[in-house]
């Protein structure tokens, strides 16, 4: 099989190529704009006979359509993805996650090839801290950034040419994901290379607001479950019933590294900022058999973070710069 990943060069596309690498005989073909989000080196140590890189933009057609052409099934990771920087200029997210998608269905469309594309459990909004509630496949959408407004856009888009042309598709929404790989103006990894770096962490608010946390070995496994076996047209959220608060987060971190859980500072809270995510992953569990391998929160965390502290050349280049930038805005 031939998979064509965009979006390959990033944190969750990356570690979803290196599964196919580890796990499956398919040939890939990544697609990458390589933004500041992305690296070449997230690709290193993979089968040169069967990973190859095409540096390009998701939204530019020419570039797309005989990538598509070539491939049994794409895989679509492209997106911008950060809620910060999208509230400070929202115009790279619409180009990405909207042109984009839209190119890229144009393609599948027009070769016939089956789709699968990848989004976020921040389409629904938000939930009260004290809700029961979990985000399921029926939840209707409630975006509340420009991030997850582009986003939930792209997922109608997808839905709309399953529907208008027959589009071989499905789509995945996922809760948020940590592990290897992930740039470290991320949360998780933002407040590990500060530890290591001798900073205290940093959190917004009061850090109360919870996040459904899956390590993105287990998201990779889910969304080749999906590919295999998933109906075209449905829909699958993906979760590891990992809900914690960004306190009790950062209290783990700080533990793991031997350091006093309350070693951290409290800075403004961001504008808009989601209160609760909750993924609840039935459908993909019962229908289609996929279940996570990181049931343990700690010991994915403790895992992580030894990744960066055997990585410091990989995300040491980019670390003063972050945090310059989340100086200038307060954070």
């Amino acid at each position: 099989m031939h998979v064509l990943v965009t979006g390959g060069a990033g944190f969750i596309g990356s570690n979803f190529v290196h599964h196919l690498a580890e796990h499956t005989d398919a040939r890939v073909t990544v697609l990458d704009k390589l933004t500041y989000a992305a690296s070449r080196a997230s690709l290193d140590g993979l089968p040169p006979g069967r990973v190859a890189l095409v540096v390009g933009d998701v939204a530019d057609a020419e570039t797309v359509d005989p990538l598509v052409a070539a491939a049994d099934v794409v895989v679509h990771f492209a997106a911008e993805s950060h809620n910060d920087n999208s509230l400070h200029d929202p115009s790279p997210f619409v180009h990405t996650n909207l042109v984009g998608t839209y190119t890229l269905l144009e393609a599948v469309r027009q070769h016939g090839t089956r789709l699968h594309h990848v989004s976020t459990d921040e389409v629904y909004g938000d939930l009260e801290l004290d809700d029961p509630a979990r985000f399921t496949e029926s939840t209707p959408y409630d975006p509340s950034s420009p991030y997850s407004s582009t986003k939930a856009g792209s997922d109608l888009l997808v839905r709309a040419w399953v529907r208008s042309f027959a589009v071989a598709a499905t789509i995945s929404n996922c809760s948020n994901n940590y592990g290897p790989w992930q740039h470290i103006e991320k949360f998780i990894p933002r407040q590990i290379t500060n530890l290591i770096d001798g900073r205290r962490p940093r959190l917004y608010g009061e850090g109360r607001n919870v996040r459904d946390w899956i390590h993105t070995s287990d998201h990779s496994a889910a969304v080749w479950t999906i590919v295999q076996h998933g109906r075209p047209g449905e829909t699958y959220l993906v979760g590891a019933d990992g809900e914690r608060s960004n306190r009790e987060v950062v209290e783990a971190i700080l533990r793991i590294m031997g350091r006093s859980e309350d070693d951290y500072d409290l800075v403004a809270d961001r504008p808009g900022h989601d209160l609760r995510y909750a993924i609840d992953s039935t459908k993909l569990r019962t229908e289609l058999g996929w279940s996570p391998s990181f049931t343990d929160f700690e010991e994915g965390l403790a895992a992580t973070l030894q990744w960066y502290r055997d990585h410091e050349a990989w995300w040491r280049p980019h670390k003063d710069a972050v945090e310059a930038a989340y100086a200038r805005s307060g954070q």
